[in-house]
C-alpha cells in the first residue's frame, strides 16, 4: 500500500506568529500519536524559517506554495529551488489552480517549475484539475490529461519518483457542487493510467495522486477510502490543527485496516 500523504496547503494565511501558534497545537497533538503516514504544511514564504523551526523534533516536514524556474538572476519577488531547500523545505506545490487562475500560469511555466524543483531535490505537488465549465461540456479527463502530458514529456522515471500529483476539481471548490467519492476515484484512476503511458507501470503503481477537492473531517474517511486517492491536499482545514489532525487519524485508521 502507498504510504498516505496529508498536506496542509494554507495559502494566503498566518504570518510568522500566528504559524508558530498553529504549529505548537499540531505538534502537541500529534505529539503521542504514532504516525506512519507523511504530513507536510505548506505555510507562506514569511513564515517558512518560523515554521522549519518549530518543527525539527515533528514527523511533520515543510514545503512551500510556489516556486520559479530558475536558480537566481533578476526576478523580484521571485523565490528559487535553491532557496527552498536552503530555508528547509522538502516540498514545494506547483499549478495551483489559483496560481493558474489568477496568475495566468500555462501547462508549460508550471511544466519549468517542475523540472526545476526535482532537479533540485524537492519533491513537488503538482496540481491538476478541471473547471466547472469544462466538466460540464464532458472535457475534464482531456484538460487533465494535457496538463499531465506537459510535465510528464519532461521528465525521466528517475525525477517522476519524487512527483507526486493532487487532482483539484475546480469546479467543486466554492461553487455549491459536490464531488462524490466515485468522481475523485474515476479521475483518480483516470491520472494513474496517464502516468503508466508516460512513465511506466512501476512508477504508476507507487506515485501519489491526492484529492485537493475541499476535503474535510466529514468527508475525509469516503475520499481517503478509495482505492487510488493518496490522501489529500488540505486548504482551510489545514487552518484549525485539530480538523487536520483529524484528517490524519483518518488516514492513519485507514491505512491500519
Amino acid at each position: 500500500m502507498r504510504k498516505k500523504l496529508i498536506a496542509g496547503n494554507w495559502k494566503m494565511n498566518l504570518g510568522p506568529a500566528s504559524a508558530v501558534g498553529l504549529l505548537k497545537d499540531l505538534n502537541q497533538a500529534l505529539e503521542n500519536q504514532s504516525v506512519s503516514s507523511e504530513v507536510v504544511v505548506c505555510p507562506p514564504y514569511v513564515s517558512l524559517h518560523q515554521s522549519v523551526s518549530a518543527l525539527q523534533n515533528s514527523p511533520v516536514s515543510v514545503g512551500a506554495q510556489n516556486v520559479h524556474y530558475e536558480a537566481s538572476g533578476a526576478y523580484t519577488g521571485e523565490i528559487s529551488p535553491q532557496m527552498l531547500k536552503e530555508a528547509g523545505c522538502s516540498y514545494v506545490i506547483v499549478g495551483h489552480s489559483e496560481r493558474r487562475e489568477y496568475f495566468s500560469e500555462d501547462d508549460e511555466l508550471v511544466a519549468r517549475k517542475v523540472k526545476s524543483a526535482l532537479n533540485e531535490g524537492l519533491n513537488v505537488i503538482l496540481c491538476v484539475g478541471e473547471t466547472l465549465e469544462q466538466r460540464k461540456s464532458g472535457d475534464q479527463e482531456r484538460v487533465v490529461t494535457e496538463q499531465l502530458r506537459a510535465v510528464t514529456d519532461q521528465l525521466d522515471a528517475d525525477l517522476a519518483a519524487r512527483l507526486v500529483i493532487a487532482y483539484e476539481p475546480v469546479w467543486a471548490i466554492g461553487t455549491g457542487e459536490t464531488a462524490t467519492p466515485e468522481q475523485a476515484q474515476e479521475m483518480h484512476a483516470h491520472i494513474r493510467s496517464r502516468i503508466a503511458s508516460s512513465l511506466g507501470e512501476e512508477l504508476s503503481t507507487s506515485i501519489r495522486i491526492l484529492y485537493g477537492g475541499s476535503m474535510k473531517p466529514a468527508n475525509a474517511d469516503d475520499l481517503l477510502g478509495q482505492p487510488d486517492v493518496d490522501g489529500g491536499l488540505i486548504g482551510g482545514a489545514s487552518l484549525d490543527a485539530g480538523s487536520f489532525v483529524k484528517i490524519v487519524e483518518i488516514a492513519e485508521k485507514i491505512t491500519s485496516s
